[in-house]
């Protein structure tokens, strides 16, 4: 199963990962605000990842680790 973990600090909530997810798994999380201020991106559900890793390589912060 793929591990998909978001550093929310630096996450900017741009939600290019979210429009670049085939499964539709990722959101920005309304009810939190990171340190900059923005809502952060987040996975809604983990079992469904194929592990493309579409996520991490449309993310310009590099907030994204994907693990196979």
């Amino acid at each position: 199963m793929a591990k998909v973990t978001f550093d929310t600090d630096r996450c900017k909530g741009c939600g290019l990962c979210v429009s670049a997810c085939p499964k539709g798994i990722l959101e920005l999380a309304k009810d939190v605000i990171n340190k900059k201020g923005h809502n952060p991106a987040r996975m809604t559900d983990q079992e469904k990842c194929i592990a493309c890793a579409f996520c991490a390589t449309m993310c310009p912060d590099c907030v994204i680790t994907v693990e196979r």
